[in-house]
Formats: structure tokens, C-alpha cells, sequence
């Protein structure tokens, strides 16, 4: 199975040169650790960013210099600078390419879950709902099971929806899945872990043609 880096590595291999991208809260702020030298990429933060790099050094903590989720980030060469009016003028007007977000349900025809859980406290639902109703292409990052071992990929999600029919394509620390009218498709498998580990991991339909590979 893959760690958190893992799954944010794998996804880097889906940013595509000259896309402007912007990374959700936990596992999706570590992507920008991961993409590849020779491309141009320019990540986007709703709180008023474009140009993000990866996160300090320890020591090297400028804390002025944040992203959404309140980490401390570093800035590339010609990053700016905005207020928020201006960054959801970007993410509903679609000038972001790709939206990387991390989910706490996904249901197999493409609804996410991502913002609240029913009595607990949040402190708002921030910038996923612009996000997932005006992004064309959106990828989820997860744990394929909650801590008590239970499918987070549904046939139908039990919490309150953040975006409906919204995903494309989900990886977690067992696979890589396309979102289609069918259901799950299953694409990679994570080193070690087999497709019946995944179909037992997932309440949702899996769809499984051929010889699904292992993860490069």
C-alpha cells in the first residue's frame, strides 16, 4: 500500500506541463513536492497564491507565506500575490486546469463528500464547493478505507454532498480509478496489493478489464 507521499507522487505524474493547479487540504499539498523538473507548472491557493512551490526546509519557515490549509509554503520565481475575491474569480471564471482535493466519500458515479461530518464541529466548508462546481477536471486523493477498515468509495455517499457527478479520477493508497457511468474502473494497482484486495475494499461497482498493472 502506499503512504500519504505516495499517493501525492502518483498523482504528480497527472500534472501536465503548462497547467495551472489548485491543491486542496492534507494529502493534495504534497504533490507539489513531486512534479517533474522539466516542466512549467503553476500552482494556485484559494486563500490568494499562484506559484506555490514545495514546503521549507525546517528553519526555513517564512510564516507570512501560507497556503489554504494554514502550512507554511516557499514561492517560486514570479509568484503573485491576491485577494480572495480576485482567486475565486480564477477557480469560477475555469482557469484552473486541474483541482486536486482530498475526500472523506466518493460515490461511484462521481459525487464527493469532502466538507462536513454531521455533528462535528468545522469551521466552514471553504473553498471545495467553488472548486468541485466549476473545475473540469478534478482528482481525488484518499485512504480507499476509513479507520475501521470501511469502504470510502460508495455506490452512494452518506454525507452531506460537497459536488455531485464532479470526479474524474480517484487515487488512494490501493489504486487508481476512473470515475465512469459504470461505476469504479480500475486502472493501477499500488505495488503488492492485488485486485481482489481492492474489490474487497470497495462497496462501490468495480470494473476490472484485463491485466490491471502495478503503479510506476
Amino acid at each position: 500500500m502506499l503512504d500519504k507521499n505516495g499517493i501525492a507522487k502518483r498523482i504528480a505524474q497527472e500534472v501536465k506541463d503548462g497547467y495551472y493547479v489548485n491543491l486542496g487540504i492534507g494529502i493534495p499539498t504534497l504533490v507539489a513536492n513531486f512534479v517533474r523538473d522539466d516542466i512549467d507548472v503553476d500552482f494556485q491557493s484559494e486563500n490568494g497564491v499562484l506559484g506555490m512551490g514545495p514546503f521549507p526546509f525546517e528553519g526555513e519557515e517564512d510564516a507570512d507565506i501560507i497556503n489554504a490549509g494554514k502550512q507554511t509554503i516557499t514561492t517560486l520565481a514570479g509568484a503573485s500575490f491576491f485577494d480572495s475575491a480576485l482567486s475565486f474569480s480564477m477557480i469560477r471564471g475555469k482557469h484552473v486546469d486541474l483541482t486536486i482535493l482530498g475526500a472523506m466519500e466518493v460515490s461511484e458515479n462521481g459525487d464527493i463528500a469532502n466538507w462536513k461530518i454531521p455533528g462535528k464541529m468545522v469551521k466552514g466548508m471553504g473553498g471545495a464547493m467553488d472548486l468541485v462546481a466549476s473545475a473540469e477536471n478534478i482528482i481525488v486523493a484518499m485512504m480507499h478505507t476509513n479507520k475501521r477498515g470501511e469502504s470510502k468509495l460508495l455506490k452512494r455517499c452518506s454525507l452531506p454532498l460537497t459536488g455531485v457527478g464532479c470526479v474524474k479520477k480517484i487515487v488512494t493508497n490501493l489504486a487508481v480509478l476512473d470515475v465512469t457511468e459504470n461505476g469504479f474502473k480500475l486502472l493501477e494497482r499500488a505495488p503488492g496489493v492485488s485486485v481482489d484486495d481492492i474489490k474487497n475494499a470497495t462497496e462501490g461497482s468495480l470494473i476490472v478489464e484485463g491485466e490491471i498493472p502495478e503503479m510506476n
